[in-house]
């Protein structure tokens, strides 16, 4: 095997970039086959287009509203490939803000959930929300929750609406 060959089997061939609006100076690269987030500067983007070091496969734009409801922080937002108006999906995000412990917050948010779907479920609305429940210490990321934590979640939620587009060509 040459040196080259070697060097590639290490490096990763797939990655996640995010760049969220409320840390528009940061960007989060997110490895899932090896469970590593990777917070970097927003100028890593440009560094990398010019390295020509990897490509885009796909770019997804999330595109939607925030609201305050009480202590809830809501976010909607349909996702659009880039350049496209098709819309690939809608993701809703519900943060409870007393409390940023995610262990301690879950069974409020359960509750939330639970709500959500019984007055959906009234309307007859088609398709379906999906909660993604993750493991956010398989990423070494700990119980308080941050932006880094919000990078894994939305990479995820990426990365399971190009699965399904993919399942649904192939």
């Amino acid at each position: 095997m040459l040196k080259d060959q070697a060097n590639q089997l290490e490096f990763p061939r797939d990655f996640l970039g995010i760049s969220l609006a409320d840390q528009p100076n940061k960007y989060y690269f997110i490895i899932r086959t090896q469970r590593i987030v990777l917070e970097a500067d927003s100028s890593i983007q440009l560094i990398m287009e010019k390295l020509q070091s990897y490509k885009s496969k796909v770019a997804l734009y999330f595109d939607g509203f925030q609201y305050q409801l009480g202590d809830f922080r809501l976010r909607v937002g349909k996702v659009v490939p880039t350049h496209s108006e098709n819309v690939r999906g809608i993701v809703m995000e519900v943060e409870y803000l007393p409390i940023s412990s995610m262990e301690k917050a879950q069974k409020v948010m359960e509750e939330f959930l639970e709500i959500w779907n019984e007055a959906l479920a009234k309307r007859s609305l088609p398709g379906k929300f999906v909660n993604i429940d993750l493991n956010f210490g398989e990423f070494g990321l700990g119980d308080i929750y941050t932006p880094q934590h919000t990078a894994v979640r939305y990479a995820l939620v990426m990365a399971h609406m190009i699965a399904t587009v993919q399942a649904v060509r192939g």
